[in-house]
C-alpha cells in the first residue's frame, strides 16, 4: 500500500515545488526593473519550495530504502541486499535522482539567500535580493519542470524486464504496476568505494552554487537604470565573490574527492585522465577562480568590471554545459549517464542562458561605468590580469579539446579522439605561470611597484627557492618539471611566509604584543586575504604532489603464482593465497600480496575484484599502501587457480595531492570569515591591503 502511494506522493511534491518556483519568479520580477520588492512577499514561495523539494527527495529514498520496485527508478538502480549507505546513494546514482538531487540542493541555497535578503544582507528591497530570488526562482522552475516531465523519478515500472529491473515505465502514477520481484542495482562502479556517498551531494553543491552569483549578476545588470533606482555600481561584485566562495569550495572538494573516487577504484593508478566529464567539473573551476581573483581588484580599484560579468554569466553556462555532457549521453566516460532524452532540453537551455544573459549585457554594458586605466601593469592589478588571462586560456583549452571531438563527429561522421597528450601540452605551461603570478600577486604594491619595494619583498624568497631547488637536484632528481615546479611554489610559500613575518614584526614594534598574539590578529584583521594565502599555499602543496607522482613513478607487471615472490620497485612482494567471500551485494574475489622493503613488512595488501549481479565484468579494486614518502598501488588484472597478474605503480607523495586540495578548498572557506569578522579600517594593517 505504501509503495502504491509513493508515485502521487513524489510527482505532487515535485508539481508543489515547481508552482513555488514560478511563483518565486514572478513576485521578485518587478524587482528586475527597478522596483522595491519586500523580501518578505518572497517567504513563502521559498519556505513551500524548500519543503517541497526536500520531500521528492524523502520519497525517493523511501521507495529505495522500502524496496518499491513498482518505482521505475528503483527497479533500474536498486536491488535489494544493498547494503543501507549505498541505498541512499542510489538516490542519485543515476540520472533522474541526480536531477532530484540537483532540485534540492538549488532549493537549499535559494532559501539560504533569501534569508540573507531579509536581513539586508545583499542591500534589502533596493538591492539585488529580490531580483537575483527571481531569476533562481526561474532556474529552479526549470529544474522542476525537467522532473515533472522529461525526467520524472516516480514514473511507475507497468512491465518488468528479463530476469530484473523495469522494461517498460509509465509518467501517470495511476498507471497499472507490474513491478519486477527484484531491482537492476546501480552501476557497479556507484556502489564499490564509500567516496560516492560525499563526492556527488559535495560537488553538486559546488555546481549549483555558481547558480546564486549568476542570478545576481542579472538582477544587477537589469536594475542598473539611469538616473539609479538599482544598486550601487559594483556593489554586486563583493555580494557575488561572498557566495562564489562558498560554491568555489565546495567544488574544489567536490573535483578533489572525484579524483580520489577514481584513483581507489578505478584501477588504472590515476587520478585525473582529462576525461570529459572531468573537465566539465574544471572548466567552471577555471572561471570562478579567474572571477574570485578580479572581483579582488574591482572592489578595490574598479576596474576590470565588464570582465566580472562575462565571467559569472561563463561560469554558470560552464555549469549547465557540464550538466549537457553528464547527463546527455553524448560522451563515453564513467562519470556520465547513458542516452537519455533530456540532452536537447539541456542543450535549449543552455543556448537561451547565454542568449539571454550576454543580450543583457549588451544592453546595460554603456551603463556599468567606464573603468580606470591601470597605472602600470606591473603591479597587483596587473598580476591579477595576467592571472586571469591564463586561467581564461586555461579554459578555452580544456573546453575546445573536450567538444571537438564532438563537433568533428557531428558534422563529418568520424570518431576523433583528443587525448592526454594535447591537453599536458596547454596544461603544464599554463601552470607553471599561474604558479608565477600566485607567489608574485599577493606581494605586489596596487597601483605601480617600485623596483626597491619588489627588490626587498624577493629577495629572502629566491634565496630559499634557489636552495630548495638546489637540493632537489643534488639529493631528488633532475626532472626538469619537477625541478621547475619545486622552484616555484618554494618561491610562493616563501614569498607568503615572508610577508606574513614582516607584518607580525611591524605590529609587535607598534603593539607590543607576542608573537601568537600578533599573528592572530592579523589574521582576524584581514581573513578573505590570508584565506586566499591558505589556499595558494593548498595549491603550491598539491602541485608538488602531482609532479611528483607524475614525473617519479615507478611500475611494472607482477605475475606469481601462491608462495612465489619478485622485487619490483624496491619491494618483494610475496603471493600468499588467493580468498573469496559473499556479501550481501557482491561476489569478492582478491589476493593477499606480502610486502616487505629493506628485509621488513611493510603490509599485507588485498587487491580485490568484485563481481556484482548485474555486472558481467568484474570490477577491480586496488590496495593502496600509504607512507609520508610514496603510495604503494596494486590493480589485479587476472586471478586464478594458477597465479594472478598485477599492475604495481610507485607514486612518490601522492598524498600531498590530495592534502592540497583540501587546503586549498579550507582556505576559501576562512575567506567567508570576511563576511561577518571586518576589523575596522584602522586597526587593518596597511601592508596587508597595499601588498
Amino acid at each position: 500500500m505504501f509503495a502504491d502511494l509513493l508515485p502521487w506522493l513524489g510527482l505532487g511534491a515535485i508539481l508543489i515545488a515547481l508552482v513555488a518556483a514560478v511563483t518565486l519568479a514572478v513576485l521578485g520580477f518587478p524587482a528586475l526593473l527597478g522596483k522595491p520588492v519586500s523580501p518578505a512577499r518572497l517567504s513563502p514561495a521559498i519556505r513551500t519550495l524548500v519543503i517541497a523539494a526536500a520531500a521528492a527527495m524523502l520519497v525517493l529514498e523511501a521507495g529505495l530504502a522500502t524496496d518499491a520496485f513498482n518505482l521505475a527508478y528503483v527497479a533500474d538502480n536498486h536491488r535489494t541486499g544493498t547494503p543501507a549507505l549505498f541505498t541512499i546513494a542510489a538516490g542519485w546514482a543515476a540520472l533522474e535522482g541526480s536531477i532530484v538531487l540537483w532540485g534540492l540542493v538549488l532549493a537549499g541555497y535559494i532559501w539560504l539567500f533569501g534569508r540573507t535578503t531579509a536581513r539586508g544582507g545583499t542591500g534589502g528591497a533596493g538591492g539585488p535580493g529580490a531580483g537575483a530570488l527571481s531569476i533562481l526562482g526561474i532556474i529552479a522552475a526549470f529544474w522542476f519542470g525537467l522532473m515533472a516531465t522529461a525526467a520524472n523519478p516516480f514514473a511507475v515500472c507497468t512491465a518488468a524486464g528479463e530476469g530484473a529491473g523495469c522494461a517498460l515505465s509509465s509518467w501517470a502514477p495511476w498507471s497499472a504496476a507490474d513491478a519486477p520481484w527484484d531491482g537492476r542495482g546501480a552501476n557497479p562502479l556507484l556502489q564499490n568505494h564509500f567516496l560516492m556517498i560525499i563526492h556527488p551531494p559535495v560537488l553538486y553543491l559546488g555546481y549549483v552554487g555558481m547558480s546564486v552569483p549568476f542570478a545576481i549578476a542579472m538582477a544587477s545588470l537589469a536594475a542598473a537604470r539611469p538616473g539609479g533606482g538599482g544598486p550601487a555600481p559594483g556593489a554586486w561584485v563583493k555580494i557575488t565573490r561572498r557566495w562564489t566562495l562558498g560554491a568555489w569550495s565546495f567544488l574544489t572538494a567536490g573535483i578533489l574527492l572525484g579524483g580520489w573516487w577514481s584513483y581507489e577504484v578505478l584501477g588504472w593508478g590515476g587520478y585525473w585522465a582529462w576525461d570529459p566529464v572531468e573537465n566539465a567539473s574544471f572548466i567552471p573551476w577555471l572561471l570562478a577562480t579567474a572571477f574570485l581573483h578580479s572581483a579582488v581588484v574591482q572592489a578595490r580599484r574598479g576596474v576590470l568590471a565588464s570582465w566580472n560579468y562575462v565571467l559569472v554569466i561563463g561560469v554558470f553556462a560552464a555549469t549547465i554545459l557540464g550538466t549537457f555532457l553528464t547527463r546527455s549521453g553524448v560522451v563515453a566516460s564513467v562519470h556520465s549517464f547513458t542516452q537519455s532524452a533530456i540532452g536537447p532540453i539541456l542543450l535549449g537551455f543552455l543556448i537561451a542562458t547565454l542568449a539571454g544573459s550576454l543580450a543583457l549585457f549588451a544592453a546595460r554594458a554603456h551603463r556599468i561605468g567606464a573603468a580606470p586605466r591601470l597605472d602600470s601593469l606591473v603591479s597587483r592589478e596587473g598580476a591579477f590580469l595576467l592571472n586571469n588571462l591564463l586561467l581564461a586560456v586555461f579554459g578555452f583549452a580544456v573546453l575546445a579539446g573536450t567538444l571537438f571531438p564532438l563537433a568533428a563527429e557531428a558534422f563529418s561522421d568520424a570518431a576523433v579522439g583528443v587525448g592526454r597528450p594535447f591537453f599536458d601540452r596547454w596544461a603544464v605551461p599554463l601552470s607553471y605561470g599561474l604558479l608565477l603570478a600566485m607567489g608574485l600577486g599577493p606581494i605586489t604594491p596596487y597601483r605601480a611597484a617600485r623596483p626597491q619595494v619588489m627588490r626587498e619583498r624577493l629577495r629572502v624568497p629566491l634565496l630559499i627557492s634557489s636552495a630548495t631547488t638546489a637540493t632537489v637536484v643534488l639529493l631528488v632528481t633532475r626532472n626538469r618539471h619537477v625541478i621547475i615546479v619545486a622552484f616555484l611554489t618554494s618561491l610562493a610559500a616563501a614569498a607568503i611566509l615572508r610577508h606574513l613575518d614582516s607584518l607580525v614584526r611591524a605590529r609587535r614594534r607598534k603593539t607590543g604584543e607576542r608573537t601568537g598574539t600578533a599573528l592572530l590578529k592579523l589574521a582576524g584583521a584581514d581573513p578573505g586575504f590570508w584565506g586566499g594565502q591558505i589556499s595558494h599555499l593548498g595549491v603550491a602543496i598539491l602541485a608538488i604532489g602531482i609532479a611528483a607522482s607524475a614525473n617519479l613513478s615507478a611500475g611494472g607487471e607482477l605475475q606469481l603464482a601462491p608462495g612465489e615472490s619478485a622485487r619490483l620497485a624496491g619491494y618483494e612482494l610475496l603471493y600468499e593465497s588467493p580468498f573469496f567471500r559473499q556479501e550481501s551485494n557482491r561476489s569478492v574475489t582478491g589476493a593477499r600480496i606480502a610486502v616487505t622493503r629493506d628485509g621488513r613488512e611493510v603490509a599485507v595488501l588485498a587487491p580485490r575484484l568484485n563481481l556484482y549481479p548485474n555486472s558481467a565484468q568484474p570490477i577491480v579494486t586496488p590496495a593502496v599502501h600509504s607512507t609520508f614518502r610514496r603510495d604503494l598501488y596494486i590493480s589485479l588484472t587476472r586471478l586464478d587457480s594458477g597465479g594472478l597478474t598485477a599492475d604495481l605503480h610507485v607514486y612518490p607523495l601522492q598524498w600531498m595531492v590530495w592534502l592540497g586540495g583540501l587546503v586549498t578548498a579550507a582556505g576559501a572557506g576562512a575567506s567567508l570569515l570576511a563576511v561577518r569578522r571586518r576589523a575596522p579600517a584602522g586597526d587593518r594593517p596597511r601592508e596587508t591591503a597595499d601588498a
